[in-house]
C-alpha cells in the first residue's frame, strides 16, 4: 500500500465507521416472528424456522461402495489366497435374500445392500475367477468398502438448523430422507421509493433536465434475489407532503422501507427532516466511499434505510448494509462476505478517510494467476461501472491510492449478490 494518512479525511469527521454502522444496523433489527409450512419444492431460497432431524438412517442399510464381491471378513487370507464359491448376485434395489455361509461369496454392485454373513467387499479387479469360484489374495482389510448404515446420517441426528437458507443442495437432503414438506419464515415485505423532482418512469418522456430512474429498478432485483417481497411505490416528487404520505404508506404496507435519494444536505432533501417528524435516525452519514450519505432509523417501528440518490451508491450501500439486516430480519444466520486477497492490475485512487468499494473484475491472467481490475471509470453515477464487474475491491479507510500489483482486499460477487 501507499503512505497511510490519518483515519478520517475532512469531509468525513462526523461520518461513523463502516464495521459500527452495520453494527448498530444488525442489533437493531429483529427476524419476523411467522413462518409457514411448505412443500420442499416451494422452500428454495427461503429460511429454516425448525430444527430439521432425520428419521431414518443414511444409509438406510449397510450396503457396497463399489462393484465388486461381498465375502466375509473372516473368510480373508492371512497369507497367500482362498478360494470361495459364487452363489448369488445382489444389485442396488434387488437384495440377495440368502444367507452367506463361510467359504462363500454373492456378486454384488454399488448400492447394494450387504448379505447376511458378509462385511467386506472385495473389488472385481483384486480377484480371479473360474466360474463359480473365486479366488481372493491376502492384503484385503475386513469391512473395506462398505457404508456402513447411518454412516452419513443416523436417525436423530440434527441436518438442518433454524436460520440456515435452503440451497439446492439442502432441497436434496430434505428429500433423502423422505421429508416432503417443512416450515420456513414468512418473506420480508420491502417497500421503496425514489425521490426527486428530475426523475421519471421508463413509460415517461424525458424532457430537458430529467432522467429515467434506475434506482427502483436495481433494488427489485437485488430484493429479488434475497428472497423479499418488493413493493414499488414509485417516484415521489421533492414535496413535505407528499413525501410525508409515502414514508407512512410504505411503513404500513411493509417490515422495511427503503429510499433513494433525498437524505443529502441540499434543500430539496426532504427525506432525513421528514425523519425526524414521522419517525427516528439512528445516523445518516458513513465514512464509505460512495454512499456517504446513509440515513439508517425507524418508522413506526418498521427500520428504514435512506440510500443516496446515486445509482453505485445505492447499489454499494444496500450490499454492505441493507442486504445483512434483510438477511437476519429475514431469520437468517448472517455471516460476512467472503472477502479474499489477489494482485490489483490497475492504478486506484484514494485518499484516506473512508472505506472505498471500487468495482473490479476478477480474472484470470496469462501467467494462471487470480488477479483483478477496475472497471472504467469509478464515479457514483456511472452504473456501467457495475454492470461490468464481478466484484468490489475494498480499500481500508487508511489506505491511500493503489499502485499497480498491490495486494487487495476483494469482495466476490457471487454469494454477495
Amino acid at each position: 500500500m501507499a503512505t497511510q494518512g490519518s483515519c478520517r479525511d475532512a469531509h468525513d469527521v462526523h461520518s461513523l465507521p463502516v464495521d459500527e454502522a452495520l453494527s448498530r444496523i444488525i442489533h437493531a433489527v429483529r427476524p419476523v416472528n411467522e413462518s409457514e409450512t411448505l412443500p420442499i419444492v416451494s422452500t428454495l431460497g427461503r429460511v429454516l424456522d425448525e430444527e430439521v432431524r432425520s428419521e431414518i438412517n443414511v444409509p438406510y442399510a449397510t450396503n457396497s461402495a463399489m462393484d465388486g464381491y461381498a465375502v466375509s471378513g473372516a473368510d480373508l487370507p492371512d497369507t497367500g489366497e482362498r478360494e470361495l464359491i459364487l452363489i448369488g448376485t445382489a444389485l442396488a434395489g434387488e437384495p440377495f435374500m440368502e444367507p452367506v455361509a463361510r467359504g462363500q461369496c454373492v456378486r454384488i454392485m454399488t448400492g447394494a445392500v450387504m448379505p447376511q454373513g458378509t462385511d467386506t467387499v472385495i473389488i472385481q479387479e483384486e480377484v480371479d475367477q473360474d466360474g463359480d469360484v473365486l479366488r481372493i489374495h491376502a492384503g484385503h482389510l475386513p469391512g473395506e468398502n462398505v457404508r456402513q448404515a447411518g454412516e452419513d446420517i443416523a436417525i436423530g441426528q440434527v441436518i438442518l438448523s433454524p436460520g440456515t437458507r435452503i440451497m439446492p443442495a439442502a432441497l436434496g437432503l430434505l428429500a433423502s430422507l423422505g421429508i416432503s414438506e417443512v416450515r420456513v419464515k414468512r418473506r420480508v415485505r420491502v417497500a421503496y421509493f425514489s425521490t426527486g423532482e428530475e426523475l421519471r418512469s421508463i413509460n415517461q418522456p424525458l424532457v430537458e433536465g430529467t432522467i429515467y430512474d434506475s434506482n427502483r429498478y436495481t433494488l427489485f432485483g437485488m430484493l429479488m434475489r434475497l428472497g423479499a417481497v418488493p413493493i414499488d411505490l414509485g417516484v415521489v416528487r421533492d414535496r413535505r407532503d407528499d413525501t410525508r404520505h409515502a414514508l407512512l404508506d410504505a411503513a404500513a404496507k411493509a417490515d422495511v422501507v427503503i429510499t433513494t435519494g433525498g437524505v443529502s444536505v441540499g434543500e430539496a432533501d426532504l427525506v432525513k427532516e421528514l425523519l425526524n417528524t414521522v419517525g427516528d435516525i439512528s445516523f445518516w452519514q458513513v465514512a464509505i466511499k460512495p454512499g456517504r450519505p446513509l440515513a439508517f432509523g425507524e418508522i413506526d417501528h418498521k427500520p428504514f434505510f435512506g440510500l443516496p440518490g446515486n445509482p453505485v451508491s445505492v447499489m454499494v450501500t444496500f450490499y454492505q448494509f441493507v442486504q445483512p439486516a434483510l438477511r437476519r430480519i429475514a431469520g437468517e444466520h448472517v455471516t460476512a462476505p467472503l472477502t479474499i486477497k489477489v494482485p490489483c492490475l490497475s492504478r486506484l485512487k484514494k485518499r484516506p478517510g473512508r472505506v472505498e468499494y471500487q468495482r473490479g473484475r476478477l480474472e484470470t491472467d496469462e501467467a494462471g494467476r487470480l488477479v483483478v481490475l477496475k472497471t472504467g471509470p469509478q464515479g457514483s453515477g456511472i452504473l456501467r461501472s457495475m454492470a461490468e464487474a464481478n466484484c468490489f475491491i475494498v480499500l481500508p479507510s487508511q489506505c491511500s491510492s493503489v499502485e499497480p500489483e498491490t495486494i487487495v482486499d476483494v469482495q466476490p460477487f457471487f454469494g454477495l449478490v
